[in-house]
């Protein structure tokens, strides 16, 4: 395989991620869309007296043919945003333009940050301080006959899709790992911690048992080597006074 800078890669099995290939591989694959929009604002939708924690909102859609919103509000103490500040997600399959699909559940949830409204002191709604609104394509549901030229040990693997969890990542990575390693258990159970013995361990081990065993030696008495008749003592004494 040869990258577009020119590089040749070699490998028996190459895993890579669908916006890696090129525009000619993915000419007949028909993508859907994900429409997300990522907020920055001054407070929490969730209205606690504590000002740490991760709110997940779902949104029913209210017309035919929109699709439900997924809303992630993160804290700052998950290191995603700075301090007073929440990191807010919201993510739909799409229908229209990212804006036009999320648009109406943020003026729902959140205030326009506004010179207006910046002096009004009594604001019910968390104010908006950062806004960004995109689309991005889903190909977590595309077959391998899609793509063109694709050689036989070329693995695609998915981006992001508009679940909330990894649950079609893990399944993904399971059908590749069966195709390439077939003989193989896709994460085996961990062993017990108490059947491991690391090489450290055993050579200690060994040691350990040795000095006992010559320690066990050393309290051992001797065998006599002598293996001759010891000479007995005369029943009676043949010596006498007159």
């Amino acid at each position: 395989m040869i990258d577009q800078f020119g590089q040749r890669i070699i490998s028996k099995h190459f895993v890579i991620e669908d916006s890696y290939l090129s525009e000619n591989t993915c000419s007949r694959v028909q993508y859907r869309q994900i429409s997300r929009a990522v907020l920055i604002t001054d407070g929490s939708v969730l209205k606690t007296d504590s000002d740490q924690q991760i709110s997940i909102l779902t949104v029913p859609a209210e017309e035919p043919g929109n699709f439900a919103v997924r809303v992630i509000e993160l804290c700052s103490s998950t290191m995603t945003c700075m301090k007073g500040t929440y990191l807010v997600h919201l993510t739909c399959m799409s229908s229209k333009t990212a804006r036009e699909d999320l648009e109406q559940v943020v003026q729902k949830l959140f205030t326009p940050y506004t010179e207006m409204e910046a002096e009004n002191e009594h604001v019910e709604k968390p104010r908006i301080l950062w806004a960004l609104y995109f689309n991005m394509r889903d190909s977590s549901d595309i077959s391998r006959d899609c793509y063109n030229d694709l050689p036989s040990n070329v693995y695609v693997c998915s981006g992001p899709d508009s679940g909330l969890g990894n649950d079609n990542a893990v399944k993904q990575a399971e059908t590749l790992f069966q195709q390439i390693c077939p003989n193989e258990d896709f994460c085996p159970a961990p062993p017990n911690p108490e059947d491991i013995v690391l090489d450290g361990d055993s050579s200690q081990q060994e040691a350990s048992e040795s000095s006992v065993v010559a320690e066990a030696n050393s309290e051992t008495p001797k065998e006599s080597t002598d293996l001759g008749n010891p000479e007995e003592p005369s029943e009676y004494d043949d010596s006498f006074e007159y």
